[in-house]
């Protein structure tokens, strides 16, 4: 606790005084233009990631980035989509997994999860990885079949994501777009799924006119 303590202290010292105005302009509301969908991972941090500042990104987090699809639950993700779409009126979300991902392991090894229930059941919803299983990047070395499948995950779970009753009228409407993004925590590189592609490209190199 006492890092914490000490990183607050720093932060009203430091970082607090800086970004003073901006803090008293978000105070009084919110207008994020990105949701970010990513894993509960505590090596993914968005912000740093990003260069992004206070007020830019709404977030939420979930083992395996999860976003589910079965209509007769309640969760968070969903919530927080919804509340993104309908009430901030996002016009863009991603969703982002990351290399390395404890999630995507314990789908290929089941067995992870036998004292886990509730997290064995929220992984259910990562089933569809599986087919859309990504080709092997000879880049990704020994954690090449791992990497491939993180990667299908993203995609699955971008379709479960415009399933979303807002999402979907969301889209239909041209005022969303979404995008899938593969974190390299080694690197600190990310990649975006390009569906005219149909795979993954480094997104420093990706012409923003066309991704926008």
């Amino acid at each position: 606790m006492q890092k914490l303590i000490e990183g607050h202290r720093k932060f009203l010292a430091e970082v607090f005084p800086a970004k003073k105005s901006r803090f008293r302009l978000l105070a009084e509301g919110q207008s994020p233009q990105w949701l970010f969908i990513t894993c509960a991972d505590s090596r993914v941090l968005p912000d740093l990631i990003l260069g992004t500042e206070p007020g830019d990104l709404f977030i939420a987090r979930s083992i395996g980035n999860v976003v589910p699809v079965t209509s007769h639950d309640v969760d968070g993700v969903t919530a927080t989509i919804e509340y993104a779409v309908e009430v901030l009126k996002v016009p863009h979300i991603i969703v982002c997994g990351n290399s390395d991902c404890g999630a995507l392991k314990a789908a290929i090894d089941r067995k992870r999860l036998e004292s886990l229930p509730k997290a064995r059941r929220w992984l259910d919803h990562v089933g569809a990885a599986f087919a859309h299983k990504q080709p092997l990047n000879p880049a990704d070395g020994e954690s090449a079949e791992l990497a491939a499948l993180i990667r299908g995950n993203v995609v699955a779970q971008l379709g479960n994501l415009r399933a979303q009753p807002a999402v979907e009228q969301a889209l239909a409407e041209h005022r969303l777009t979404v995008h899938g993004w593969y974190y390299d925590i080694l690197t600190g590189r990310i990649e975006e799924y390009v569906e005219e592609l149909r795979r993954f490209v480094d997104l420093a190199r990706v012409d923003n006119q066309s991704t926008s």
